[in-house]
């Protein structure tokens, strides 16, 4: 009887939402279904003014593991072969005219969109931010998440993950004081190269920059690994020759 009565407390703590719902592994799914850890991609950065005026960009990018990622501008004409570079917290742009990387901030824009530089190279949720609260609500979960550190773009962040897909729907980015900065919307699922399902679109607006509108639209993500060479400044000027 003793043996039955354990397991069926078992059972009840496996079955209640407690014990079923881990913050940090549901973070980590999230990020192994919006992109693989090591990757290639195609993408399209597409602006839009009040007024409808348009401005678009096409990046290539590579991301190795947890910390690395570069992308490399293919379009428009007036911005082909500038590159940028994110190690951990720190970035650079390099300007063939200008020969040399220089520094950037995950808070500038090297497009001049809604999207900063920590949207363009973005790292993993679960290696920037921390899961403080996690709750089912309805056919979602809803993720508080704390950054682990003060160089974070975001304070905070409130998530929304469908969970049948295990994919955000929607992530509102918040300051220190609690002022909304902006809020991504992640659109049309689609399988990629891995036949994974993933968000081909994602989509940006702030309080900030009333009327403004960005875009991502992705064309491809492909798992790829290469050597850390490739992740440096002395390469940074190379980048092309990886494509």
């Amino acid at each position: 009887m003793r043996t039955i009565a354990l397991l069926a407390i078992a059972v009840l703590l496996a079955a209640s939402p407690a014990a079923a719902l881990d913050g940090t592994e549901i973070l980590k799914k999230v990020d192994a279904n919006l992109q693989p850890e090591s990757f290639e991609s195609y993408r399209k950065l597409i602006d839009v003014q009040p007024s409808g005026a348009k401005r678009e960009f096409l990046l290539w990018t590579l991301k190795k593991g947890k910390d690395r990622i570069a992308a490399l501008f293919l379009e428009p004409a007036s911005e082909k072969g500038r590159a940028t570079l994110r190690l951990g917290d720190n970035m650079w742009l390099y300007i063939p005219t200008v020969g040399k990387p220089i520094r950037i901030t995950s808070l500038q824009s090297v497009t001049g969109s809604v999207f900063n530089n920590a949207d363009i190279m973005r790292l993993d949720y679960h290696t920037e931010y921390d899961v403080r609260a996690i709750e089912e609500q309805g056919g979602e979960y809803f993720l508080d998440l704390k950054a682990k550190t003060t160089t974070v773009a975001y304070d905070h962040l409130k998530m929304w993950v469908e969970r049948k897909t295990v994919l955000p729907t929607r992530i509102e980015c918040y300051a220190a004081t609690g002022l909304l900065i902006k809020t991504l919307y992640f659109k049309e699922p689609k399988p990629f190269d891995d036949g994974r399902l993933r968000p081909a679109i994602l989509e940006t607006d702030s309080p900030l920059y009333k009327g403004y509108r960005s875009y991502m639209v992705y064309a491809r993500i492909k798992k790829r690994v290469v050597r850390d060479e490739v992740f440096t400044l002395d390469f940074l000027p190379r980048l092309e020759t990886m494509r």
